[in-house]
């Protein structure tokens, strides 16, 4: 039998209660149990979140643990705190409005395990209203040095589908105050401490979609976080000066573009279907 694996996810108020009660549901039908969930509250919730999570606090005692944060800190800084209160070597990341496949946690830790991965993902399948009605797919690369050269204009994981060593998240400083680039901020620091990656190709999450998903990839506020975020990654040295550039300017870019239109690129130009 495989060792147990944590899962950590993070809610907030504007969360919705259906959404993360599909979502929890997803990872408690895994065909590889996982030893506990890790849910941090993100501030105060709403009443109704609260009682969702008391239920399965009470139902799921020995394996369901809530952190709670007594602010809104964003989702960096919340995903740090809760890693830390994570007990297993394994943890597998997981969004409250997302769906899993019920084998992706086993797939992922055999993949993970016969292969020396410190950080692997999958591809994620997009959906409005049903997960059987996904509209597209994320594809990445597989092997490690294809995902490095990828990590250099492109984010090399899927953030949803995401199962990482914990000791090796906390050796690249874990995840930082990085808005909207909270993930991809990780995975380079993590690239640079020499952790091991991989991908498997086949779909582990149905990830929701929406012009909520594509509305937060735009305005202003995207635009000067793919800055900060790009500023970052070339004083680390993962890119040089026209790596920096081509990061930064794809992304304002696209940032500065009408939702629809934005949406269209993404799905044709940035997903396989």
């Amino acid at each position: 039998m495989r060792e147990p694996y944590s899962v950590l996810m993070a809610v907030h108020a504007g969360s919705s209660p259906a959404h993360v009660r599909q979502s929890v549901e997803s990872m408690l039908a895994q065909t590889l149990p996982a030893g506990e969930i890790v849910l941090v509250c993100d501030g105060p919730l709403t009443a109704e979140l609260d009682r969702v999570l008391a239920a399965y606090a009470r139902r799921y005692r020995h394996r369901f643990r809530i952190v709670r944060l007594a602010s809104r800190a964003g989702l960096g800084p919340a995903l740090r705190e809760g890693l830390s209160s994570c007990r297993y070597a394994y943890v597998a990341r997981m969004d409250s409005d997302d769906v899993s496949c019920p084998d992706r946690c086993a797939k992922q830790l055999a993949f993970m395990q016969e292969g020396g991965l410190d950080l692997c993902s999958g591809a994620a399948a997009e959906f409005r209203a049903a997960p059987e009605d996904s509209v597209c797919r994320r594809v990445l690369p597989v092997t490690h040095e294809a995902l490095v050269r990828f990590a250099r204009k492109r984010n090399p994981m899927s953030h949803p589908c995401v199962m990482f060593r914990k000791s090796a998240v906390e050796a690249a400083g874990s995840y930082r105050d990085m808005p909207l680039f909270e993930d991809y901020d990780l995975w380079i620091r993590m690239i640079m401490s020499g952790a091991r990656l991989g991908n498997l190709g086949e779909t582990l999450v149905y990830m929701r979609t929406g012009s909520g998903l594509f509305g937060r990839r735009g305005g202003l506020g995207y635009a000067k976080a793919a800055a900060a975020f790009g500023k970052e990654a070339y004083a680390a040295g993962f890119v040089g000066r026209g790596g920096w550039a081509g990061m930064v300017a794809s992304r304002v870019v696209m940032a500065l573009l009408p939702v629809g239109v934005r949406a269209a690129l993404y799905r044709r130009w940035l997903r396989a279907g």
